[in-house]
């Protein structure tokens, strides 16, 4: 006959019991706080310093500045957004595309660019042979779909747009469309951002064109490059966005123009630079760094070849 349990021992049980479960329950909260999670302790916008970011560490972009802190606030604000956000950069080389992608990530998660729910392809990195095409874009899909499930805040950053092979980015359409789920998965919370030089083109010549007329670049609008902007990508044979099914359904919410960078703004981003190092900036040490860039056109010698991307590298021959 088997013996009775003692109440005693029962209620030690018992007792063992709900302690070890609240331990459990505490200790997996405190480990939310040390491994970084899916979880508002982890991901959480920051609109503020967003905001102080792009005015204080972005130069000659008032249009990408406006467009950015607007369409991402808009975005993070909002509980139920009907489809992720997606936005397209475009612009000349060291223009600011993949820096503004990287503010954004900071001001969204504590990890910033090294949180595991920031993503980053790179098309010549990635996606290099074109005979392997329908291999990437079955990756692609698993690879989006699976870290989607596992976060529905996901960002991914898809870097050389303008390297990648037409027709490869269509195969993520359906998570960029107006969807609730797709097999169990809902991607409205996710972030796409995409980086090309394609377009850079046409966002040069307006510029251009309103220095000729004498007008301040700041008088530039989205609406003045948003149509021509969007046509030139559309119809550009060797850019990754080549008559995609993304922009034919309308699923790119904003094509962002980085314009050109002019000497004042080399100025600046060499100032800012060495403020980012602990130095106090120094305008004379600024204004040697900027006058050794190669400027374009030829005639006018305008804006920098380069922008930005070689400052910090310049800044070491003279600090």
């Amino acid at each position: 006959m088997t013996e009775a349990i003692e109440p005693i021992t029962t209620t030690i049980a018992v007792g063992m019991a709900a302690a070890l479960t609240g331990f459990l329950a505490r200790y997996q909260n405190i480990l939310y706080y040390f491994h970084e999670s899916c979880r508002p302790e982890w991901i959480s916008f920051n609109r503020t310093g967003l905001q102080a970011d792009l005015e204080s560490k972005l130069f000659g972009q008032h249009v990408a500045s406006r467009i950015i802190l607007k369409a991402v606030s808009g975005f993070m604000n909002n509980n139920n957004p009907k489809k992720p956000l997606v936005l397209s950069l475009h612009g000349w080389t060291g223009t600011g595309k993949n820096f503004v992608s990287k503010l954004i990530a900071e001001n969204i998660y504590v990890e910033g660019m090294g949180s595991s729910f920031v993503h980053v392809f790179t098309s010549e990195l990635h996606f290099p042979h074109a005979s392997e095409i329908n291999t990437y874009k079955s990756q692609l899909q698993q690879w989006i779909k699976g870290n989607v499930t596992n976060c529905a805040q996901s960002m991914f950053i898809f870097d050389e747009m303008d390297k990648m092979h037409p027709g490869l980015i269509d195969s993520i359409k359906p998570y960029l469309d107006y969807y609730d789920k797709l097999d169990g998965v809902s991607y409205r919370k996710a972030i796409f951002i995409f980086l090309s030089n394609a377009g850079g083109e046409s966002i040069i010549q307006m510029a251009l064109d309103f220095w000729k007329a004498g007008r301040d670049r700041n008088e530039i609008e989205l609406k003045d490059l948003e149509t021509s902007l969007s046509l030139s990508v559309f119809n550009n044979k060797k850019s990754g966005l080549w008559h995609t099914s993304l922009i034919d359904k309308n699923l790119v919410d904003f094509f962002v123009p980085f314009l050109p960078l002019e000497y004042s703004h080399v100025v600046q981003c060499a100032l800012a630079q060495m403020a980012d190092r602990g130095l106090e900036p120094n305008q004379d040490v600024a204004h040697q760094v900027a006058r050794e860039c190669v400027y374009f056109p030829k005639p006018e010698k305008l804006f920098s070849v380069k922008g930005c991307k070689t400052i910090d590298g310049k800044l070491d021959y003279y600090i």
